[in-house]
Formats: C-alpha cells, sequence, structure tokens
C-alpha cells in the first residue's frame, strides 16, 4: 500500500484492476476543508490517461513490477523472441506487445522487459540505437551540417531523418524516445 502524500512522477498504483502511472500530481491544501492530490494517471496497459483526485494520506494498492533484463534474439513469424539473460529462457511477444518500438529491434540488443504478474507491459528499450542506413538521398558536396535534413531508412526498416551529408552505409546514432538523429557513430 502507498500513501497518496507519497505519490510521486512514475509511481505505479493498482486501480480497478489495472496498473496506473502517475504523470503528474498536485498537493492541493485549500483554505477550508481537507487536503487532496490532484493526479493524472496513465494506463500502463492501454495508454489512456486520466484524472483522479486523491484525499491526503488515502492509501491504494501499489503495483509491484517486475523488470527482467532480456535480450532480443530473433523474430519467428509475427513473434519477437526474447532470452532471459539469468535463466536463458525464451519468451514470445507480438508487436502490440512491444508498441512502435518495434522499429528499433535488433538482433542480439537488450531491453527491460516490465512485468506485472505474468503479463508484460512494456518493452523499454536504450535511449540510443546505432543502426546502418540502408536507403536515403545521395549527398551533395557542399551539404554542411548546418542544412536541412532529408528521411533516411535505418537496418531495422525505421526512418529517421538525418542531415543532408548523410549517405547510405554509415552507421548512425538515434535517440529511440523522439526517433531522433544523435550523431554519427
Amino acid at each position: 500500500m502507498i500513501s497518496s502524500n507519497d505519490f510521486r512522477t512514475g509511481v505505479t498504483i493498482e486501480l480497478d484492476g489495472s496498473v496506473w502511472r502517475v504523470v503528474e500530481f498536485l498537493h492541493v491544501k485549500p483554505g477550508k476543508g481537507s487536503a487532496f492530490v490532484r493526479t493524472k494517471l496513465k494506463n500502463v496497459q492501454n495508454g489512456n490517461v486520466v484524472e483522479k483526485t486523491f484525499r491526503a494520506g488515502e492509501t491504494v494498492p501499489q503495483a509491484n513490477l517486475e523488470k527482467l533484463t532480456m535480450q532480443y534474439t530473433y523474430k519467428d513469424g509475427d513473434q519477437f523472441v526474447f532470452m532471459d539473460m539469468n535463466t536463458f529462457e525464451e519468451t514470445r511477444l507480438n508487436k502490440p506487445q512491444i508498441g512502435d518500438r518495434v522499429k528499433y529491434l535488433n538482433e542480439g540488443m537488450e531491453v527491460n522487459v516490465i512485468t506485472w504478474g505474468e503479463q508484460v507491459l512494456e518493452v523499454e528499450l536504450p535511449n540510443s540505437v546505432v543502426l546502418e542506413v540502408i536507403e536515403t538521398d545521395p549527398g551533395v558536396k557542399g551539404d554542411t551540417a548546418t542544412g536541412g535534413t532529408k528521411p533516411a531508412t535505418v537496418s531495422t526498416g525505421a526512418q529517421v531523418m538525418v542531415p543532408l551529408f548523410i549517405s547510405i552505409g554509415e552507421r548512425i546514432k538515434i535517440d529511440t524516445r523522439n526517433d531522433s538523429y544523435l550523431g554519427r557513430d
């Protein structure tokens, strides 16, 4: 159990049979009446966001999430196969379980798989990945780093906006949180 006074951004709680993550919180102590905590909660399973108010000191069950370090090994049909780095057991996940992060999965990549009970909630990728550019418009002599950008497709199939001087075959570093180009590797 966790008190509403202990809410912080990122804390996970159980409400109505689902796992919710605290996105925002505000402790309010009005001049008249009792204090309360106004929160914005995001459902970890489906992404819905709701605003909910709790009385100050009200307790709610805290969600016990488990974070497992796994290595992406290969794709088998529609399923992605991950290996637990401690027990060497394989886990198969579908594209909806991984979400849009699937576009950066590269064989041999280590990820964190977050579970609640037996249910996989999300897959956390590293903040940045290094991938090879397999398709882009050719660079032209005189293109500089301060110029514009162009679309490039990397080895996993993701499309990223890169500077004009990047060419096919180069390895680039990409921020997986906002799909932005970070630099050459």
